[in-house]
């Protein structure tokens, strides 16, 4: 039986290309001469900044699922990750204590306070100092104080760009464990559980979160709404009265009055700012918001330009009337002198 000859299949015709391109079929394998006499493989140099700069650390993790030092299935650090970022994007909070409250006490609240926000929305908006409503974004929610504490830490003092940790791993060409990549910037890092570690028991709030405690969240930084807000959870004469039972007669439901018996401000905090009781009630007691606020600056301003202005031009002043009672002083002088010549001057002539 005659030996089999194998030969190369020719490319088929779809597979062809312009004859200045460059292309390897994956039958033949080889290029054509005419192909190869026009090629011309050229690689650029390396800039300076390639040339100095080291290689960045390959990561070997998918970028869709990084590693965390929290396992992400647990319902605690979705939890965590959930408090860190209302941290990030909420202004102003306010802390309360509750204690063993009912789920009517803790409906009917919620109905007395969403009321009295609704008032000051339509209030604030009906005078166009708001271009819409924000108490429906408000929330009164419960927390769970030991993962609200480290969450807080993570938010204060986790600064992705400043970590330790990326700064100690930039090695040349280096392989990184999983969890310690620099790259990892999340609430659940490696870096971020150590940045809040270092902190721990730090924190102005820490001490206020020892026991069950309760939120109001609010997405912009409005005294009006504050102070409506105490008005219904924390009611204090005179500046913070409660509504009148004319104005208001729910709110003196007994599932209302008995929920607020079980609540107590603890404090705020406002722009990451920490404030006491004393502090939010300032806060909530500004005259007209935060319009108020500037208007009163504005006016201390001027007072303090206006003292300026004064104190300058009285030294200016000053220095004037010295020098013109000075100027007199010396013509008062001059004339005096120039009478006692000529009187002189008289009396030789006579004799």
């Amino acid at each position: 039986m005659p030996p089999r000859l194998r030969g190369r299949l020719p490319c088929p015709p779809q597979l062809r290309h312009h004859p200045q391109d460059i292309f390897i079929c994956w039958r033949c394998q080889y290029a054509t001469a005419a192909q190869a006499s026009t090629a011309t493989a050229t690689t650029p140099a390396p800039s300076p900044s390639q040339m100095t700069s080291s290689l960045p650390p390959a990561s070997r993790y998918s970028l869709s699922q990084p590693p965390s030092h929290r396992p992400p299935e647990f319902r605690k650090s979705q939890l965590l990750r959930s408090y860190v970022s209302l941290l990030q994007t909420t202004p102003l909070i306010l802390l309360f204590q509750h204690n063993n409250l009912k789920s009517m006490e803790w409906v009917s609240i919620r109905r007395e306070l969403s009321r009295a926000l609704q008032k000051v929305d339509d209030s604030l908006v009906a005078d166009g100092r708001a271009p819409g409503a924000i108490g429906p974004a408000m929330k009164l929610q419960i927390i769970r104080s030991n993962i609200f504490e480290p969450a807080l830490r993570v938010a204060e003092y986790y600064n992705p760009s400043q970590s330790s940790i990326a700064k100690s791993l930039q090695t040349k060409g280096s392989v990184l464990p999983q969890k310690e990549d620099p790259a990892l910037t999340h609430a659940l890092s490696e870096s971020a559980y150590r940045a809040a570690l270092n902190q721990k028991g730090k924190h102005p709030l820490t001490t206020l979160l020892a026991g069950p405690v309760v939120i109001l969240t609010f997405p912009t930084v409005s005294p009006q709404h504050v102070k409506a807000a105490l008005q219904i959870l924390a009611p204090q004469a005179p500046g913070f009265p409660a509504p009148t039972r004319r104005a208001n007669p729910t709110y003196w439901d007994p599932s209302v009055q008995d929920g607020l018996k079980k609540l107590m401000l603890l404090g705020a905090r406002i722009e990451g700012k920490v404030f006491d009781m004393e502090g939010t009630r300032w806060v909530g007691g500004i005259d007209g918001g935060l319009d108020g606020l500037r208007s009163q600056l504005v006016r201390m301003l001027e007072g303090f330009g206006a003292g300026l202005a004064s104190t300058l031009e009285s030294t200016s002043r000053t220095l004037y009337f010295t020098m013109e009672g000075r100027r007199n002083m010396l013509e008062e002088e001059g004339k005096s002198n120039e009478s006692e010549v000529g009187t002189t001057a008289g009396s030789q002539k006579k004799e």
